[in-house]
């Protein structure tokens, strides 16, 4: 019974913790380019109590044996990389991935950070930068005088200067993709860092293999479902109950064998 309490207090914190991940999701329902998580669970260790294969007699295997588990734990949090809903909107600077990739902004550190949130600005000095002020990676300068930014599908971004007839190639886009993006590291503010388990930054043109296309005008919505979400959050809490129940009657049995008497 002793066992009991503790293999049902496990599955209560592993459950607590499932809770806390599809609340993130559901608090960044509304959160570009969000990619919602999904927790991974494993058995722990069993105690064998008769081992399967073992003979009771000369020339008799036990077909089966006894093993008790020891309850769950959490393994991983992952990432799920489907692309999100793409929104229109009325800022030419706004941009989805249509595939694989990450756009690219350069932290204050000069490391590159790589986000799949698309809105960006211009700056005091016209430089593309997104909500925190960090400058898409390689640096494009819009000229304060630019009347019309086109952004093509392969990245290439070309403006329409006051009194000219032709617009002006300035520079083009370039993103980034991952052998494993799940094994990314989230750091907030929409942004990523590689690891050793994404693998190193693969850097190359919209359009080619591998890579997907850029859309001028949209923004990648979070792909977190509500209902999914919430039907996940009852099984959890269902999950957490239910444990608590086994609790609650591992509790009751050791008080009836406490209350024993000759």
């Amino acid at each position: 019974m002793i066992r009991s309490l503790f293999t049902a207090g496990s599955g209560m914190m592993a459950q607590q913790l499932n809770i806390d991940t599809i609340a993130n999701n559901l608090a960044n329902v509304n959160t570009n380019g969000f990619k919602r998580n999904r927790v991974d669970f494993q058995d722990l260790l069993y105690q064998t109590l008769r081992a399967a294969g073992g003979q009771v007699v000369q020339g008799s295997t036990v077909p089966v044996g006894i093993q008790v588990g020891q309850g769950v734990r959490p393994v991983a949090t992952q990432k799920i990389f489907t692309v999100g809903e793409f929104r229109p909107t009325d800022n030419p600077l706004d941009m989805v991935i249509e595939g694989d990739g990450f756009f690219q902004v350069v932290m204050p550190d000069g490391t590159v950070a790589y986000t799949r949130d698309g809105a960006f600005k211009r700056d005091g000095t016209g430089r593309m930068v997104n909500s925190d002020g960090f400058p898409l990676e390689p640096e494009l300068v819009i000229p304060s005088e630019a009347t019309e930014i086109s952004i093509g599908n392969d990245g290439t971004v070309s403006v329409l200067l006051a009194g000219d007839a032709a617009p002006q190639q300035l520079g083009q886009i370039q993103i980034a993709r991952f052998t494993n993006p799940a094994g990314l590291l989230a750091m907030g503010r929409n942004l990523f860092r590689p690891t050793a388990a994404s693998g190193e930054a693969i850097v190359g043109t919209p359009g080619q293999p591998g890579f997907g296309t850029i859309a001028q005008g949209y923004i990648e919505s979070s792909n977190v479902q509500v209902v999914e979400e919430m039907v996940n959050m009852i099984v959890a809490q269902r999950a957490y109950e239910t444990n608590s129940k086994a609790i609650q009657a591992s509790d009751d049995m050791l008080q009836v064998a406490n209350n024993l008497k000759r």
